[in-house]
């Protein structure tokens, strides 16, 4: 059994070192307002959020599922993560930022107000979106300290550890154990630095991933180099061949897990993926850490260069290491052990057992401190998050509006311990509460689409088409997968949509609009385009000088050349490692040309008061 070198040691120590003495150096800063704790003042640059949102994203779970798309399905992996959808970025980029940030909300249930008004339906709405944020943050909270138990507990065996601690802890538990300790760390940072502690934080976490994303790169070029990569005919294409590659006479149980995935027709697949991933990208982002980072931006045009700075940083440097450890991962397939505790090959030990295999001491506990680092990112932006919508949108709103900044602080503390026991304890119990919290959290999330594209777009939505939209959306979710038990929950979603888009529309012709003045203020300050003539018609008649949003063409026309450059952006490293040369030259040219197109239409105009 290969154990952690005491250099190992030495370097996961010096980080978790250096995130407390960020946690304590900022904590001065962060008590001094509501929006200091939160936002960090709206004072932080927007390439140090960028940094923080992409370390955020370079989670464990993800990483491990990375590799195994990879190294199965080759650079044709790079389109699976449009399931989630990867390019909402991309949107966020052009111009979602920037009509989130104008709104100046300190959270998402927050925003609610400033759309709807605070008559009936925005209560019954902003509710609703306090409910979905926190459900999916204790989610979250709750499943991913215990990935990072189960991938602490390869490299340091209970064994080893238990003699150092003075009490029993059953061999099932282990992992919840490790992922407690760790929560502890991300937990005393972000609670007392707040939103700053915790960007300051990711910076040091994105620096240790990127060292080691570009050391594990180089051995996987090397290894290809070497000689040996046996793959697939059009494994190295990105078009060609589909999905469905033909492993059997070479590993034949990657069979299998093709079948098991089960995508299907590759240009249906991508098609749906295409589908769905534009109109959830168009709904806006969902109420997480992500719209935290965007509300904490100086102004909506370092909103929108935070959210495009997130590919640019995170894209090149993740896939390094994705690549790497793929190319290791097939050259060197006979000496992985893949086996899981049912003796059943299991590829998403791929990226755990190749560490262990061929990372050598030092990089080793620098990879493991940039993967714990990537949990804890994750863990501290979430908490912040629930944080902020059990302070800003129940304590402040319901309980206690006028509250002092002490007060306000004490909160803010007592609301993060609370929903880390709460998390720590679901996660106790995972095995009973997985499959629930797994509907709900999918549920919520296939019901936030349809009304969440409404709201931008028709002036005529209002609080209650919200809320239905909302509730329609979640019965739907719930119900199409028991109605098409083996249809891929993918396909259900024009289902999903259309029966929530009904939600939406019934709802709100059973209301009055919105009050004119909360309408007139949101489409004057967030600018957006769409449905809005009845709303600018009376925005003009207060003041002829204003100027619509004429920025549609010219904004869908920059995401599609945004989503060609971030698909660049993926396949160039990818082709590098496996020392394609002519990809390699084709993939540099569409990228040059994509940064110049956006550099033109997209940057130059991001000062413009307009659009």
């Amino acid at each position: 059994m290969k154990l952690l070198h005491s250099v190992d040691i030495l370097i996961i120590s010096l980080y978790l070192i250096t995130i407390v003495v960020i946690g304590l150096v900022l904590r001065k800063r962060a008590q001094k307002s509501k929006d200091d704790y939160l936002l960090g003042g709206k004072s932080i640059p927007w390439y140090m959020l960028g940094l923080s949102n992409a370390s955020g994203m370079f989670d464990i779970s993800g990483t491990i599922w990375l590799v195994t798309l990879m190294f199965v399905y080759g650079i044709k992996s790079a389109w699976i993560p449009w399931l989630w959808p990867v390019f909402n970025q991309i949107f966020l980029m052009v111009y979602l930022s920037k009509w989130l940030r104008r709104s100046n909300a300190t959270t998402g249930a927050e925003w609610i107000g400033t759309r709807f008004g605070f008559g009936k339906g925005a209560k019954m709405s902003h509710i609703i979106v306090v409910v979905f944020a926190l459900v999916v943050c204790l989610g979250y909270l709750a499943y991913g300290f215990i990935g990072l138990g189960k991938f602490v507990e390869i490299f340091v065996p209970w064994e080893v550890v238990s003699n150092y601690v003075p009490f029993a802890v059953s061999p099932e538990y282990v992992p919840h154990f490790y992922g407690t300790i760790f929560t502890l760390f991300a937990v005393f940072y972000s609670l007392l630095g707040g939103m700053s502690g915790i960007v300051w934080a990711d910076v040091v976490q994105f620096g240790i991933m990127t060292v080691a994303a570009l050391v594990i790169g180089y051995l996987g070029w090397q290894a290809v180099g070497t000689g040996g990569l046996n793959v697939p005919e059009n494994w190295m294409s990105p078009f060609q061949g589909g999905l469905d590659l033909n492993w059997k006479e070479i590993i034949p149980e990657v069979t299998q897990k093709i079948k098991s995935d089960g995508f299907g027709i590759f240009t249906i697949f991508l098609f749906m993926m295409l589908f769905k991933g534009v109109l959830v990208s168009v709904a806006g982002p969902a109420p997480t850490y992500d719209m935290q980072k965007i509300l904490s931006t100086k102004s909506p045009a370092e909103a929108a260069k935070m959210s495009g700075f997130v590919s640019v940083i995170l894209m090149p440097i993740r896939y390094l290491m994705i690549a790497g450890f793929a190319a290791l991962a097939l050259i060197y397939y006979d000496k992985l052990d893949l086996l899981n505790a049912a003796g059943d090959i299991d590829f998403e030990l791929i990226l755990p057992t190749a560490i262990k295999e061929f990372v050598p001491v030092g990089l080793l506990g620098l990879l493991l401190a940039g993967l714990i680092a990537a949990f804890m990112s994750t863990f501290a932006g979430t908490l912040n998050a629930a944080q902020a919508y059990l302070v800003n949108d129940i304590y402040l709103k319901y309980t206690k509006p006028d509250a002092t900044t002490n007060q306000i602080k004490n909160m803010n503390y007592l609301t993060g311990i609370v929903v880390v026991i709460v998390s720590i304890v679901l996660g106790l119990f995972a095995e009973d509460v997985n499959s629930v919290l797994n509907i709900i959290v999918s549920v919520l999330y296939g019901s936030y689409v349809g009304a969440n594209i409404l709201k931008w777009h028709w002036w005529r939505f209002n609080g209650e088409g919200f809320f239905w939209g909302m509730v329609a959306g979640l019965l739907a979710a719930y119900f199409a997968p028991m109605l098409f038990p083996d249809v891929n929950v993918l396909y259900l979603f024009p289902i999903l949509l259309v029966v929530s888009l009904i939600g939406s529309i019934v709802g709100t012709y059973s209301a009055p609009p919105t009050e004119d003045k909360v309408l007139k203020d949101f489409y004057k300050n967030v600018k957006p385009w769409g449905f809005w003539k009845p709303v600018h018609e009376k925005v003009i008649a207060d003041d002829p000088t204003f100027k619509k949003n004429e920025g549609f063409k010219m904004d869908m026309f920059n995401v599609v050349v945004g989503i060609v450059a971030q698909t660049a952006l993926v396949i160039i490293p990818m082709y590098i490692i496996f020392r394609q040369t002519t990809p390699i030259y084709i993939g540099i040219a569409i990228l040059v040309v994509c940064l110049f197109l956006l550099k033109k239409f997209w940057w130059n105009k991001l000062e413009e008061k307009i659009n």
